[in-house]
């Protein structure tokens, strides 16, 4: 079942902030980039933006040539390669299993040529691994939970470095949630102003 989040506007922010929203991979030991999967520009104060989490995942991938895949619908334990055919290179369902049951891989079966390996979650970038060599792969996992705070100049699917995922240190869980809202509350001005905070109010 998708998961419907409501965001709501209650803060006191005088600088028109823009709020990032999500997840990170853990599959992998060191730091992985982050990908603006969603972000909320230009809502006033008592103001709301409703957005869907899907249980779905999908799969795609860019080659060396800036061809782009179409995506395909995945789920944990499956390992997808991208292969070379006579038509040019296809993302393809691996008849074996990825490795652990709750991780998605994508793997570079292509001769030459590094490759861009992505996930999506409605139709938006959510986790990516971009150059990933020939007879290597990428690993993905994800906990049931997003991050969110604030930000400026990011755009959804923009690649965030890693001072600004280190910056945000809200991680909000979607254990049990069907609908909920997404409150953020803070900012202000001069001694008055406080750090911006975000609760996850269930509705369901």
């Amino acid at each position: 079942m998708n998961i419907e989040i409501t965001f709501i506007n209650q803060s006191f922010d005088t600088n028109n902030s823009s709020v990032v929203i999500f997840s990170k991979n853990v599959a992998t030991d060191f730091e992985e980039l982050a990908v603006a999967w969603r972000v909320i520009k230009n809502c006033g104060r008592n103001w709301s933006h409703k957005f869907t989490y899907p249980m779905q995942t999908q799969v795609g991938a860019k080659d060396a040539w800036g061809n782009v895949s179409n995506l395909q619908n995945a789920i944990n334990g499956q390992k997808w390669d991208i292969i070379r055919s006579s038509s040019g290179d296809i993302l393809s369902l691996d008849s074996a299993p990825a490795s652990s049951l709750s991780e998605i891989e994508i793997a570079n079966m292509l001769p030459q040529g590094s490759i861009d390996a992505q996930i999506y979650k409605d139709g938006k970038l959510y986790a990516a691994k971009n150059g990933v060599a020939p007879q290597q792969k990428a690993v993905f996992q994800f906990k049931p939970t997003l991050w969110v705070g604030v930000v400026s100049q990011v755009d959804e699917g923009q690649i965030m470095d890693s001072a600004i995922v280190s910056s945000i240190n809200t991680e909000i869980s979607l254990l049990g949630i069907n609908t909920a809202n997404l409150i953020m509350t803070g900012g202000g001005t001069g001694t008055d102003a406080q750090p911006f905070e975000f609760h996850l109010v269930p509705t369901n």
